[in-house]
């Protein structure tokens, strides 16, 4: 198994949770989201991706594991650039927005300031 990303989350916005339970989707962002955006975010310490993120592979979030389903087309270039991608927990097999990453509909980890967010191959 290859480790295609791995990050600590560092902060999480005041309204990050309720955006996970009325939207079933988790917002990450690097250490310099925008303030306006920060609120909904959980805010993670890296940027950096060893591989490509394919459908069939997992997101791991404190050793709960999720099936990735679909990979929106800038989800890469986001998370490298900014720390940035959407995770929705809808089971989806194609990508509903391009920096979407869907995953296996299951429920959602509560996440906390130093939980650990993977994606491996």
């Amino acid at each position: 198994m290859l480790t295609i990303f791995e990050a600590n989350v560092v902060s999480v916005g005041p309204s990050a949770m309720d955006m996970i339970k009325t939207t079933n989707m988790l917002i990450l962002f690097g250490e310099n989201a925008p303030a306006d955006l920060a609120e909904f975010c959980y805010i993670i310490d890296n940027k950096q991706l060893n591989g490509s993120i394919q459908s069939g592979g997992k997101l791991i979030i404190d050793n709960l594991s999720y099936t990735i389903t679909a990979v929106g087309s800038v989800v890469e270039q986001n998370l490298k650039n900014l720390g940035h991608i959407t995770i929705t927990f809808d089971g989806a097999t194609s990508a509903s927005l391009p920096g979407t990453l869907h995953v296996e509909k299951r429920e959602i980890p509560n996440i906390l300031e130093g939980s650990t967010i993977q994606m491996i191959d």
